[in-house]
């Protein structure tokens, strides 16, 4: 998820808007009854704004700092005293951009921790130790880049559904995914020689959880692993990583990907990433450098080779096939095998208007007048989010789940969100601007319409509150009786028997019923399919057909070849 432009356009317009006094900030304290004893001691929650219970930072590993550093997590460190687990824990190192802004930090400051790892839990307050609720994981996005787990409260969602959130940090950048010999020398685990170093933190707070969870209440065999854009990213590589396997029962989706880069290419380069290991690894501490060495490089000097000109961090190899945690062909290759894919009940999703969140501030796509903003053409607009929005789709799910249901799975279930009722300030329309945009459902799952900053209060008002709420309180049935069941069913009475995925792309579309959802359709997408339509697309002439093209090749190459044949465009 990346969505710091959508905050620097509007909160102008927002401020101007809203207005309202500072509310008094929550202090937690200490509970009695919340005080829980772990494999590493004692820990102390408290009772949340909302009447929930909740346990923040509890550590899940051991800090990957020093020799740790680029190395498989370690299990966590047994504490002497009891640990009030009142607050949020640092975040992860990452460079900040206008929504990780705060504390008088701006933006392409570095922030953070190396000391990170850690999860936030949240239950039903009158939850005691053992009694077995379903466990949900929840994986933040943040194009594995930025963000935290106490950006998503999990409050409301386990007190009305009913469900044990635990809420993971995960190392970021460079620290998170970088192949680079010198880091597998003296490997004392095998996990050690890995790359994809965020995924193996994943798989150890997954251990964590089979070993503590009971004493929250949680069922450490019902364990659901769910995340958005970035997070169901690594979803996908925990279903096709040997080291998680059984260590989850089912998992959510929303809005993820399948992409991986050969070993290869994430060390020498020569694909679409700006920097790869060696270069980067050569900037922090010269071409001979041994893995000590970028051990003890400073946290800026870590960063420092993958920023841009405006200091800001660009893309770098991700989802690394290192052999170790991702085999090579990575994620698809995993799903093309009958014993590659981890073996669970599975749901993913897109929603329908993914990449509103990144044109919205297209120049040639709309108009801006200080903070009002508006549409130059509608028509021209709604194809150019389409057709990449669809092609998002398609690898998330029919490509992934084709793949899957050749080899006879059948628990495989999909969704599409539609929800476009934002609202409106003179003339900027978010309904038509952002509509069903990439991260829009995560509100919705959890029902805490806090996401935005200041900008929720435009998007989420009082006049579409009340189908809001009943669209988030059936989404929020539909995962918990996924994560209880490991079928989604009719989410207790919600909407629609959720049916089972099918070639002909039978999925549970989710909008207010004012809109007629939630129900049952059915679409399929393929990437022919999708160039075809975009060709015959009357809406628009052959040049805006063309930078529709260049725009998906340019961050897809493998499209080419489909496009080139249906589409008579010049070279770029």
């Amino acid at each position: 998820m990346h969505i710091r432009n959508l905050a620097v356009g509007l909160l102008g317009l927002v401020l101007a808007a809203c207005s309202g006094g500072e509310e008094a900030a929550f202090v937690p304290v200490v509970a009695a009854d919340l005080v829980r004893q772990i494999q590493q001691g004692e820990v102390a929650g408290f009772e949340t704004e909302s009447g929930a219970a909740a346990w923040m930072a509890v550590p899940y590993a051991a800090p990957p700092v020093g020799a740790l550093r680029w190395r498989a997590p370690r299990p966590a460190l047994a504490r002497p005293t009891r640990l009030d687990a009142l607050m949020p824990g640092p975040v992860c190192p990452q460079i900040t951009n206008t929504l990780s802004t705060g504390g008088g930090a701006e933006v392409g400051d570095l922030i953070g921790s190396e000391d990170c790892l850690t999860l936030d839990i949240y239950a039903p307050r009158d939850v005691g130790p053992d009694e077995a609720l379903p466990v949900m994981m929840w994986i933040h996005g943040g194009a594995n880049v930025w963000g935290s787990s106490s950006a998503y409260d999990g409050s409301s969602l386990a007190s009305q559904q009913g469900v044990i959130i635990v809420s993971v940090q995960y190392r970021l950048g460079p620290l998170g995914f970088l192949a680079h010999p010198a880091l597998r020398e003296n490997a004392e685990l095998p996990e050690d020689a890995a790359a994809n170093f965020a995924l193996l933190d994943l798989v150890a707070a997954l251990v964590w959880i089979q070993d503590n969870i009971g004493a929250f209440g949680g069922d450490a065999g019902r364990v659901t692993v769910f995340g958005e854009s970035a997070g169901a990213y690594n979803i996908a590589g925990l279903m096709a990583m040997p080291q998680a396997r059984g260590l989850f029962h089912r998992a959510i989706m929303q809005s993820g990907g399948t992409a991986s880069v050969p070993l290869d290419i994430a060390e020498h380069g020569g694909g679409t990433d700006a920097v790869a290991g060696l270069a980067g690894a050569a900037a922090m501490a010269g071409p001979d450098a041994d893995g000590a060495a970028l051990r003890a490089v400073p946290l800026e000097t870590v960063f420092a080779p993958f920023r841009d000109a405006a200091g800001e961090l660009t893309s770098l190899p991700r989802m690394i096939e290192d052999g170790v945690t991702l085999r090579e062909g990575g994620i698809l290759a995993a799903a093309e095998d009958p014993d590659g894919f981890a073996p669970v009940p599975l749901i993913t999703g897109t929603n329908r208007d993914e990449m509103k969140l990144y044109m919205v501030f297209d120049p040639q796509l709309t108009r801006r007048l200080g903070p009002l903003i508006w549409l130059r053409d509608r028509d021209v607009y709604e194809a150019a989010v389409e057709y990449p929005s669809r092609n998002w789709r398609y690898n998330a799910v029919d490509g992934l789940l084709n793949r899957l249901a050749a080899h006879g799975r059948n628990d495989l279930w999909s969704y599409r969100f539609d929800w476009d009722e934002g609202g409106s300030v003179l003339i900027t329309d978010t309904g038509a601007l952002l509509g069903a945009s990439h991260a829009m459902e995560i509100p919705f799952v959890f029902n805490h319409f806090e996401l935005f900053g200041s900008f929720d209060r435009v998007l989420f008002n009082g006049r579409n509150e009340v189908e809001r709420i009943e669209l988030a309180d059936a989404m929020g049935a539909y995962w918990a009786h996924f994560a209880a069941h490991g079928v989604p069913g009719d989410g207790i009475g919600m909407g629609p028997e959720w049916p089972q995925w099918t070639d002909t792309g039978t999925a549970l579309r989710f909008d207010t019923r004012a809109d007629g959802g939630p129900e049952v359709f059915s679409r399929t997408e393929s990437l022919l399919g999708i160039a075809s339509d975009l060709a015959s697309d009357d809406r628009i002439n052959a040049a805006q057909r063309c930078r529709i093209a260049h725009l998906m090749i340019a961050g897809q190459p493998s499209l080419s070849g489909v496009f080139d044949d249906v589409l008579d465009c010049p070279a770029d």
